[in-house]
């Protein structure tokens, strides 16, 4: 039986594995952290239950797909979130709920942004377009070369152009008048680890899959009730997983990799390799492609860097909602700073989850399990996180004042994770969060690809692979590492 070797088990390799299952190969996943998930990952502590990483799940009929082309029974349960998340401003005082309902939102905005409705049925409609026209042609598809990416180009509406020189800004600005409205549209652009003044217009898109086009969903139990599903699926089907296992070097003959090597000298035979760790750092790292050198990783653009904080209260949090934007009054500035600055934000913009709001046997019958998220320089720019404590110690207080609870009398568990920490768990390059950026020249064909130039039996999947980061485009990247696979003839 031919044998695969997957390095990482976040959801792309998982996703990978499962559809493998099929076919009669065997497969092992070799993983450096102790537990599967990679980003998609757990913290348990004292009663409380974390998600590392990802909060919520969206175009859930990509897992669909996934479940039901691989023959298994979803039996997770999933609930549609409205209101999708609340914004606190620094300059008012109550937050402001973004729901789906259109109706609902436009008394949210009443007196701060006249004709909502009408304004966000409009752009939703050309963000629907960018993401049906676009998303069969640059989203689900392969590419042989720059050519074959620019000719799939072609096939979309030419109208789509101008916006991929446009910044997701400039598009909003020019739809609302309000600040708020302004802001609270471009926060997809944070969802793809930037601003909206970097990432280009197109992805709007991203305002569209989460407003009308399937929205946001909680997995009851928390995010890693995923992971564990697929793992107990691949474990039925005889899959091996081998953790705290990191691959460092390789052997190679004919322009095939024969084996991975671990720091420990162990060699992984195979006759095909999955890589779901970075597709742009493994290949410098270890497969020593001077492409992928650390000078050149370097000059790409990457996603910010996650600071996070994991608390356990001894209380309830009642003006929250599941997930929470916290933003200050400078958002222009701040936004344009933030990535590239060598010290800690000043004054911090951060996101806040509940995950016991929806599961809550995820925190002590009083309690409430919260997960702070604030986006900063990755370590090209800030390589010293000495000043842990004091950024976590701002955003606490700034939290406090906000909501109107002093956080700090019903700590029962705190754990702080800096971007040397997700670097080191994770092999995150550089701290960075969600891998390479999304700007016009990292898309598509300019994005690393899902087949290795130089070594013909080695793959990728993941979020700097094609087409790019966030959970189910992670899932969309494992179907086209099998649609490769078959192209090679590998799988009839």
């Amino acid at each position: 039986m031919r044998k695969v070797v997957i390095v990482g088990s976040g959801l792309g390799g998982l996703s990978t594995a499962l559809r493998l299952s099929k076919f009669p190969f065997e497969i092992t996943f070799i993983e450096k952290h102790s537990t599967p998930g990679g980003r998609l990952n757990q913290l348990k502590l004292n009663g409380y239950t974390f998600d590392i990483g990802p909060s919520f799940m969206s175009m859930t009929y990509e897992l669909e797909e996934l479940f039901s082309t691989t023959e298994v029974e979803n039996k997770l349960k999933l609930t549609s979130l409205d209101p999708l998340y609340s914004v606190f401003f620094e300059w008012h005082k109550k937050p402001f709920r973004i729901y789906k309902d259109l109706k609902k939102l436009q008394e949210e905005f009443n007196g701060i942004e006249s004709n909502l409705e009408e304004k966000v049925k409009k752009f939703l409609n050309k963000a629907g377009q960018f993401f049906h026209d676009t998303e069969s042609h640059v989203i689900r598809t392969n590419f042989r070369s720059k050519f074959d990416y620019l000719l799939k180009l072609t096939k979309v509406p030419k109208k789509h152009i101008p916006y991929l020189f446009k910044s997701v800004w400039s598009e909003v600005s020019r739809t609302f008048e309000s600040q708020e409205l302004r802001i609270i549209f471009s926060l997809v652009a944070f969802f793809l680890g930037s601003t909206p003044f970097k990432t280009p217009a197109i992805y709007t898109l991203l305002n569209y899959t989460e407003m009308r086009h399937n929205g946001y969903w909680n997995i009851e139990g928390g995010m890693y009730k995923l992971v564990e599903f697929i793992v107990e699926e691949l474990k039925r089907r005889n899959v091996k997983f081998i953790y705290n296992t990191e691959i460092i070097d390789f052997h190679s003959k004919n322009s095939k990799v024969q084996a991975l090597i671990d720091r420990n000298g162990n060699e992984y035979p195979a006759d095909y390799f999955v890589i779901n760790s970075d597709a742009a750092f493994f290949r410098g790292k270890v497969l020593r492609n001077k492409r992928f050198d650390e000078k050149k990783l370097d000059k790409m653009d990457w996603t910010m860097a996650p600071f996070t904080i994991y608390l356990g209260l001894k209380t309830k949090l009642t003006n929250l909602d599941h997930h929470n934007y916290f933003l200050g009054s400078n958002f222009e500035g701040y936004a344009s700073k933030i990535f590239t600055s060598s010290i800690s934000p000043q004054k911090p913009y951060y996101y806040v989850n509940v995950l016991s709001k929806f599961n809550p046997e995820c925190a002590p019958v009083d309690g409430e399990s919260v997960f702070i998220l604030c986006p900063v320089p990755d370590l090209r720019f800030k390589p010293d996180w000495s000043d842990r404590e004091e950024l976590a110690q701002s955003i606490l207080l700034d939290l406090s004042t906000r909501i109107g609870i002093e956080i700090e009398k019903f700590i029962d568990v705190k754990v702080i994770y800096d971007p040397i920490d997700w670097q080191n768990m994770f092999n995150l390059y550089r701290g960075s969060g969600l891998g390479l950026a999304h700007g016009l020249n990292q898309v598509g064909a300019l994005r690393p690809q899902n087949k290795d130039k130089f070594y013909k039996n080695v793959y990728y999947v993941g979020a700097s692979t094609i087409p790019g980061t966030g959970l189910p485009i992670v899932i969309i990247s494992s179907k086209l590492v099998l649609e490769r696979m078959i192209e090679d003839g590998l799988i009839r």
